[in-house]
C-alpha cells in the first residue's frame, strides 16, 4: 500500500469537507446568486470524490501495475488542483467581480482531462493486477 496516497488522499478530503462547510453555511452570505453556488458545488464535490480516487490507488497499489497507478496518482492530485481549484477561484472571481482573470476557466477542462485519464489508468491498473493462487 502506498503511504503518500493515503496521506493525500486524507488531506485532500478534509480540506473538500471544509471548503463544503464553508458552501453549505458561508457561501451564502457571500452571494445567493444560483450560479456562483452551483460552481462551488461542484468544485468540492469533484474535489472530495476524486480524494476518494486518491485512497484508491493506495489500496490497490500492491495490486496493479506500478506505473499506471503512479500515474493515476498523479492525473488526480493535477485534476483536483485544476479542476475544482479553477472552480473555487473562479467562484472567488465572480463575488468579488474580478474580470480580469478570464482564461482561469481555460484551466477547468483541463483539470477534467486530468481526471479522466486518472480513471482511464486506475483502469489499466485493474486490468493488470495479478491474480493470486
Amino acid at each position: 500500500m502506498d503511504k503518500l496516497n493515503f496521506f493525500l488522499a486524507a488531506v485532500f478530503a478534509a480540506i473538500a469537507v471544509a471548503a463544503g462547510a464553508f458552501g453549505a453555511h458561508g457561501l451564502q452570505q457571500l452571494t445567493l446568486e444560483a450560479t456562483v453556488i452551483q460552481t462551488y458545488h461542484t468544485a468540492v464535490q469533484y474535489h472530495f470524490w476524486h480524494a476518494v480516487a486518491l485512497l484508491l490507488t493506495g489500496l490497490l497499489a500492491p495490486y496493479g501495475k506500478p506505473t499506471f497507478n503512479f500515474w493515476a496518482k498523479q492525473s488526480f492530485l493535477a485534476g483536483i488542483v485544476c479542476f475544482s481549484g479553477s472552480l473555487y477561484l473562479l467562484t472567488y472571481l465572480r463575488i468579488q467581480e474580478i474580470k480580469t482573470l478570464k482564461w482561469i476557466v481555460f484551466v477547468t477542462p483541463i483539470g477534467g482531462l486530468f481526471l479522466i485519464t486518472g480513471w482511464v489508468l486506475l483502469g489499466l491498473s485493474f486490468a493488470s493486477f495479478k491474480e493470486s493462487n
